[in-house]
């Protein structure tokens, strides 16, 4: 009887056994913290410091999502990561009537500078880490922090946290894009010019594959474009003029774990040998600026809503899989996610997931415990080359920008959807509860869902701001952004200086709309 063949999930075949003849020939006993960094960037890791604990919220109004970051600080997370609603996303105001339906649903309702300050009543901005998942208007977002930890008398030099900021995976997998790839990319070093010397602890992007993997990418996949669109990122910098031993600090990632262990370990230690060789490439000479540093959050993609408590084993999975591979930052998924908003019960047993693997499981007792594993090392490799054939292509097409315009990119990733969800269909692929060891009745699961109200407290709120505020000088700050975008000047100073003045996020984004266009 023939052998049954194995693969990952990027269609790798994965051998019976493996022995010293299966590590690569350029194998060498590596240390963490040094070049290429396949072992982690700190020498020693989660002995001397765990990762960052956070967990993503945000929904319903800037009070609602207050109340339940208090409740996670209380219970031990050790960074806030904010989620927006879709209009936040793609710079309008609750009033829009494209926001219609969509207000407070997937995120927080964010239209002024007074939401942010309601968001973060109470908590010190100086004292937490915020990370921001938010792009086309990622420098608006950011704007309004700034000027609220102005308002809280901060020192700018230590506030601290991340802006996603990667507009080119939202053109290749995710979709809130607003204006075209150019004047984006503009934006994008406005922001890595400003912060390098206002917000020197900032992290300017999140250069993210876990869109681009939630829309079916393969783990291969995931890495070689989220590298590809580092590396477009990094060449946009350089042609401004900015030092990539400043700026290349400050670059951080985001990336997918799924349920293939060993793939998503190999995937996350061959993306840091990887990036260590792109920035060198490039000219890097600080070793900070080469380090790979990455934020995980568990696969929403892989949830299901069919019994849907086996989900706390997937994520556990997928949380030994990220701290296996050295993530600096994690967010565990909430088991009902795949139904609606995470309550706060599965908010809690997802935050309880990562405290027991970090002080119980024993895996952060000593630096990259699957090192040397004749599987482990020949898989980290295999990913490592298949993901470099895959950049060369974007390289011949032109770069990320070209092979996004191209649809290279897209087509990848469809194709590799299509086939995933054909393994599911023909049981070539199980998935428990799914396709197989399936039950009559399924759980009942307390749902968590967002009323259409909301809509109307936020127009509310912003028609109470704009009768209150000096428009003349909100009108004059408008104005001073289209004159900076036509000009060519850095926009971060006039947008913070609109925002201070309560302009709202969608007349910010319009603004620039009336400039650079929408992207079709």
């Amino acid at each position: 009887m023939a052998e049954i063949k194995k693969f990952t999930d990027s269609d790798i075949e994965i051998k019976k056994i493996y022995t010293k003849e299966d590590l690569p020939t350029s194998f060498q006993e590596e240390l963490a913290g040094q070049f290429p960094y396949t072992r982690g960037v700190q020498a020693d890791m989660y002995r001397g410091k765990l990762w960052t604990m956070r967990q993503y919220a945000g929904f319903s109004t800037a009070e609602e999502s207050n109340k339940r970051y208090h409740y996670l600080l209380s219970q031990g997370v050790m960074g806030l990561s904010v989620a927006f609603d879709l209009p936040t996303q793609i710079g309008y105001d609750s009033s829009h009537d494209l926001a219609e339906g969509e207000v407070g649903k997937v995120g927080v309702a964010i239209d002024s500078l007074e939401d942010m300050e309601r968001l973060f009543d109470g908590i010190t901005l100086e004292n937490v880490s915020t990370s921001m998942t938010i792009n086309a208007t990622g420098f608006i977002l950011l704007a309004f922090y700034v000027a609220l930890a102005k308002k809280q008398g901060a020192d700018l030099k230590k506030i601290s946290g991340t802006i996603q900021n990667d507009i080119l995976k939202e053109y290749a997998a995710r979709g809130t894009y607003i204006y075209p790839p150019k004047p984006s990319m503009r934006i994008i070093t406005d922001i890595f010019e400003w912060c390098s010397k206002e917000l020197p602890k900032w992290n300017t992007i999140s250069i993210s594959g876990y869109h681009i993997r939630e829309a079916g990418s393969t783990a291969v996949q995931e890495i070689a474009f989220t590298l590809s669109n580092g590396k477009a990122y990094v060449k946009a910098a350089l042609e401004k003029g900015l030092d990539i031993n400043v700026f290349g600090k400050r670059l951080s990632f985001f990336f997918n774990a799924h349920n293939n262990l060993f793939e998503e370990v190999a995937k996350f230690r061959a993306a840091r040998r990887m990036w260590a060789a792109i920035m060198k490439d490039l000219g890097a000479t600080d070793e900070k600026a080469m380090m790979l540093r990455f934020h995980t959050q568990t696969g929403g993609a892989t949830l299901t809503a069919q019994q849907p408590h086996n989900n706390i084993c997937r994520v556990t999975v997928q949380t030994l899989a990220a701290v296996l591979g050295g993530t600096q930052s994690l967010h565990t998924n909430g088991f009902d996610e795949a139904l609606n908003l995470p309550t706060e019960d599965a908010a809690r047993i997802a935050l309880r997931t990562q405290q027991i693997v970090a002080f119980e499981s024993g895996v952060t007792d000593t630096v990259d415990p699957l090192a040397g594993s004749y599987f482990i090392e020949s898989l980290t490799n295999e990913v490592e080359q298949n993901a470099w054939n895959l950049i060369k292509q974007i390289d011949a097409i032109g770069g990320s920008v070209s092979a996004i315009e191209e649809g290279f990119m897209q087509n990848e990733i469809a194709r590799s959807s299509y086939d995933y969800q054909r393994k599911i269909e023909s049981e070539e692929k199980i998935i428990v509860g799914v396709n197989k060891f399936t039950i009559n009745k399924e759980d009942a699961v307390p749902a968590f869902k967002i009323d259409d109200s909301i809509r109307q407290v936020q127009i509310d709120k912003l028609q109470a701001l704009k009768n209150k505020r000096n428009n003349v000088k909100a009108t004059e700050c408008l104005k001073a952004i289209e004159i900076a975008a036509n000009n060519n000047t850095n926009l971060m100073p006039m947008v913070i200086e609109a925002v201070e003045n309560y302009c709202t996020l969608g007349e910010i984004a319009d603004c620039l709309r009336n400039v650079f266009g929408e992207y079709k």
